[in-house]
C-alpha cells in the first residue's frame, strides 16, 4: 500500500488502512463542483460524500498528526455556499483540532468575478488530531521562517511582536535575526498548469506544508491526489506516501510525474 497510486475511492483506500496510521494528510477536495473532473465525480460531491471522509481521516490520522485541508467555496444564487466552513466544523465535531486557518493568496484570480471584489485566495485548514486532555498541538512543527525581517541586524530589549513564545520579557540585549517564521497567509502563484488536470495546486505549495508539518520519513496521504503534486513532493522530500484517485486519467498523470529518475523541485 506504502508508495503505491490507488485508483479507487480513498473510503476504499482508507478501509484497508489500520487506526493512527498516517503522519499527514495534503489535499485539495474537489469542493462546491467548481471545476468538472473526469468520472463525473464534482456532480456527485456533497455533504453525504465528504462527511465520511473526514470521519475516516480522523481514524487514520496519528495522534499528533495533521490534515491539510486545501478548499474554497462556489458562489451561487449570490451567496458562497460556506461549505468550506461546514467542512471545517464537521472535523471538529470527529475530534480533530482547528489547529490553524490559514490562507493560500494565489496573487490573481482564476476567472473574473462579477459584481463583487476579485476571488483570490482559497482557506488552507490545518487539523490537527490530539487526545482529549492535549492541546491539539502537531507532533512535528518545522515552522518555515523566511520572512525578512525589516530591522534585522539592530539591536534591542524590548519584546518581539512576532510570537507568543517570544514575547517574555528577559531584559537582556538581542539582535534582530534576518528572518522569522511566516505569517499564516502565504503568497504562492498557482503557476502554469501543463497537465489535463483542472485543478493543479503548485508543487511549492505542498512541499512547504510537508516540510512544516512532517519529518523525512513520516507517511503522507492524499486522498484526492489528482495529478500526484502531493505524492511528487512527498518523494523528492524523501517522505513515504499513499495517493487515491477514481480517475484512471490523473493516476496515469502522477504515475508520468513520479516515475522520472530526475524529480527535481520546480
Amino acid at each position: 500500500m506504502i508508495n503505491q497510486i490507488h485508483n479507487e475511492s480513498c473510503m476504499d483506500t482508507m478501509a484497508r488502512m489500520p487506526s493512527d496510521y498516517i503522519d499527514l494528510t495534503v489535499t485539495s477536495p474537489p469542493y462546491d463542483n467548481l471545476r468538472k473532473y473526469q468520472d463525473d465525480i464534482d456532480k456527485t460531491w456533497n455533504d453525504e460524500v465528504w462527511k465520511p471522509i473526514i470521519k475516516e481521516l480522523f481514524r487514520v490520522t496519528k495522534d499528533g498528526g495533521v490534515v491539510v485541508w486545501v478548499v474554497g467555496d462556489a458562489t451561487i444564487n449570490g451567496s458562497e455556499t460556506g461549505t468550506s466552513f461546514k467542512q471545517a466544523l464537521w472535523a471538529m465535531e470527529c475530534g480533530f483540532k482547528l489547529y490553524d486557518t490559514m490562507i493560500w493568496n494565489k496573487q490573481s484570480p482564476a476567472a473574473p468575478t462579477e459584481s463583487r471584489y476579485y476571488d483570490v485566495f482559497e482557506y488552507m485548514f490545518i487539523f490537527s488530531k490530539g487526545t482529549p486532555n492535549s492541546k491539539g498541538t502537531p507532533k512535528i512543527l518545522n515552522l518555515i521562517a523566511d520572512r525578512v525581517n525589516v530591522s534585522a541586524g539592530s539591536k534591542s530589549r524590548k519584546e518581539t511582536r512576532s510570537c507568543r513564545e517570544d514575547r517574555k520579557y528577559t531584559g537582556k540585549m538581542r539582535t534582530i535575526n534576518d528572518r522569522s517564521r511566516r505569517f499564516n497567509v502565504w503568497d504562492v502563484s498557482r503557476g502554469q498548469n501543463t497537465t489535463s488536470h483542472p485543478a493543479v495546486f503548485p508543487e511549492n505549495l505542498a512541499a512547504d506544508h510537508i516540510k512544516s508539518w512532517s519529518n523525512e520519513g513520516d507517511l503522507i496521504y492524499d486522498p484526492f491526489g489528482g495529478s500526484g503534486t502531493t505524492i511528487k513532493m512527498a518523494k523528492l522530500l524523501n517522505r513515504n506516501w499513499i495517493m487515491s484517485e477514481v480517475s484512471k486519467e490523473y493516476c496515469d498523470i502522477a504515475h508520468q510525474r513520479i516515475d522520472f529518475n530526475d524529480l527535481f523541485l520546480t
